[in-house]
């Protein structure tokens, strides 16, 4: 005996991507329309956006000037740079010469050509000379981590300028609404002309390659199911395998859904949204005693049914206890033995009668 459990569902796509809008718009035009087959990145439809337009031309205005004013710093930095070389320059040529100029007086003084006073007062020249120079290198090899410091200061702008820019571009380019995968374009639910808000889903797209079966299960009958259990789906076209993939823990209207996950190809004209009927495998009962399900009677309890008579025109009431039920079959646990024949049909008009005679 092989219980199962049995519920009706449709297929949808594993694969469903809503595309949402990124920015407030308004629909401009709607490009493709549902059933058309699209590929990643086609365009899809159109939004408008004026002040989505005037922020990018905002921000590639605000990029130029801050290019601008960096070339210009550029420019000002070297002329400085240039003007900080030649005062150094300058003051390197007055040291030396100061220099030469202590060294005759002092040669002149050793020969008692020059007073002292003169030589104290070249050396003096030369010292000031020489400090006044020692600065002015110094202030030359600083120059060059300022001017990197003030480039830094300016082209941290320009990067905060072209960064603006990048998503001022980058939410223009999404006013065109791009599938984000392979698949059937299935619905569009906005019409050009209408105001969207941002998070309005504004199309859907799904893989049809990709299907599994939604099945809707009595909430009595679904507490045996299992990830991984054996299913069959009837699409009327024909019988596709599967395995249980997901179980909804919650319960809607008496009823659990069941994802079935497609292991094999599924029948011709399968399509999202088609109704079809779902048979789950709960378990295999070895050498068990059954018979057909009645119509009445729960699974685990006793009932009262009409057991045929070997002359076959006589009935008698046994009583007969069940076991676990299936989709059309019950298991026998007492009261039935291998090769009697019941009655399955309601019989509750006979409630005051242990044995009937059938016509």
């Amino acid at each position: 005996m092989v219980r199962q459990v049995r519920g009706l569902g449709t297929l949808v796509p594993e694969d469903i991507r809503w595309i949402p809008a990124t920015t407030q718009g308004r629909v401009e035009a709607i490009v493709l329309r549902p059933g058309t087959f699209v590929k990643a990145g086609s365009v899809i439809l159109e939004l408008t956006n004026p002040q989505v337009d005037q922020d990018l031309q905002d921000a590639e205005l605000k990029l130029k000037a801050a290019e601008a004013t960096l070339a210009n710093l550029k420019v000002q930095v070297q002329n400085e740079f240039l003007q900080q070389k030649a005062s150094s320059a300058a003051l390197s040529a007055d040291f030396s010469k100061a220099k030469m100029n202590l060294e005759a007086k002092e040669a002149l003084a050793k020969q008692q050509l020059e007073t002292a006073l003169n030589v104290k007062q070249a050396q003096v020249d030369a010292e000031q000379l020489g400090i006044r120079n020692e600065i002015a290198q110094q202030q030359l090899s600083t120059f060059a981590e300022s001017m990197r410091a003030r480039f830094a200061v300016q082209e941290s702008e320009v990067d905060q300028a072209r960064a603006v820019m990048a998503l001022k571009r980058r939410q223009r380019d999404e006013l065109k609404v791009r599938a984000g995968i392979d698949g059937g374009l299935q619905v569009v639910p906005v019409e050009v002309g209408q105001q969207v808000a941002p998070g309005t889903n504004l199309a859907r797209v799904a893989n049809p390659s990709r299907l599994k079966a939604e099945i809707k299960i009595s909430e009595t009958q679904a507490k045996d199911i299992q990830i991984g259990q054996r299913a069959e789906i009837d699409t009327r076209n024909g019988i596709a395998e599967g395995r249980v993939s997901r179980i909804d823990p919650s319960v809607q209207n008496g009823t659990r859904t069941v994802d079935v996950t497609m292991t094999g190809e599924l029948p011709k004209g399968s399509v999202p949204d088609l109704s079809v009927d779902g048979t789950i495998e709960l378990e295999r009962l070895n050498d068990v005693l059954f018979v057909g399900r009645p119509t009445f009677g729960q699974e685990q309890s006793v009932v009262g049914l009409f057991r045929i008579l070997p002359d076959g025109v006589t009935a008698e009431r046994v009583q007969v206890k069940l076991g676990r039920q299936s989709v059309n079959t019950v298991e026998v646990l007492a009261g039935l033995k291998v090769g009697d024949q019941v009655i399955l049909s309601d019989m509750s008009a006979y409630d005051a009668y242990d044995r009937i005679r059938l016509r």
